[in-house]
């Protein structure tokens, strides 16, 4: 049987941080290294629509509120979590180790320090260890910003998200919401595995990918050894950090993080 792909939610998207903002005017929270999922008061879902096979009693608790977030586990656990959150017949054991971290509320009225609150107030009244309000706090302005985004980083985390306070609820990307990394990222289609010298001799040297501009160029690092083994198949989307673009526009210094699942 084939199974329709859905369509994929129309969810806010975060722009990126330039430094040409004023910090105070913002939210700041962790940058949470989870899978996107949205409820809409009936049914969990990826972003790209698709059901989120969790458990009766994880969608049970949640409340009729639509709520935007990230299913998480904590730091460095994406892989865990994403093979977790893939299966179709789920596992009571793994999820009892996953949260849903709520950083908004779909179509709500009001600013988002206001939504920020009633985050808090749904999460308390539901009760329930896996549904949390992810943090959100203030900072003075972007040299503080920056301290802190060290700290997270150092800690092993992603970096920071900034969502400003006065911002009614939207959808698509927009410049109320911004992602503040060390380092940009993007994802490329793997077109072919090239092979490894040396120490890599028989297992994958890089993959050689494609840009969604048709560009195409080579990622060598950042492999553990079993992905080196077991490379991400041709075909495959992959998400890969950069320091900046050349100047006939491609990423330098390339380094794999993970695979994109299209859930």
């Amino acid at each position: 049987m084939v199974v329709a792909q859905a369509d994929e939610l129309p969810l806010l998207l975060a722009e990126r941080y330039r430094g040409d903002v004023v910090v105070s005017q913002y939210w700041v929270s962790e940058k949470l290294d989870g899978v996107r999922a949205h409820w809409d008061g009936k049914q969990l879902r990826f972003r790209s629509g698709n059901i989120v096979q969790a458990p009766q009693w994880f969608v049970a608790a949640l409340p009729l509120q639509p709520l935007d977030g990230e299913l998480w586990i904590a730091r460095g656990r994406f892989d865990q979590l994403s093979g977790i959150v893939r299966r179709e017949i789920p596992n009571d054991d793994e999820w009892r180790k996953v949260r849903y971290m709520v950083f908004e509320l779909p179509d709500a009225a009001g600013t988002f320090t206001e939504r920020a609150a009633r985050i808090k107030l749904t999460v308390a009244q539901a009760a329930v260890p896996w549904l949390q309000a992810v943090e959100q706090f203030r900072l003075p302005d972007a040299k503080a910003l920056q301290q802190q985004l060290d700290e997270v980083v150092r800690g092993g985390g992603e970096g920071l998200m900034l969502h400003r306070a006065d911002a009614p609820y939207e959808t698509g990307r927009s410049p109320a919401l911004l992602k503040v990394t060390p380092w940009l990222d993007a994802e490329a289609r793997v077109i072919a595995h090239l092979p490894g010298k040396g120490r890599q001799a028989g297992r994958l040297g890089a993959l050689r990918v494609e840009m969604p501009d048709g560009k195409r160029f080579s990622i060598g690092t950042g492999f553990t050894d079993a992905q080196r083994g077991n490379p991400p198949p041709i075909g495959s989307l992959v998400t890969y950090r950069y320091r900046e673009l050349t100047g006939n526009g491609i990423p330098r210094f390339p380094r794999y993080l993970r695979v994109r699942h299209e859930f």
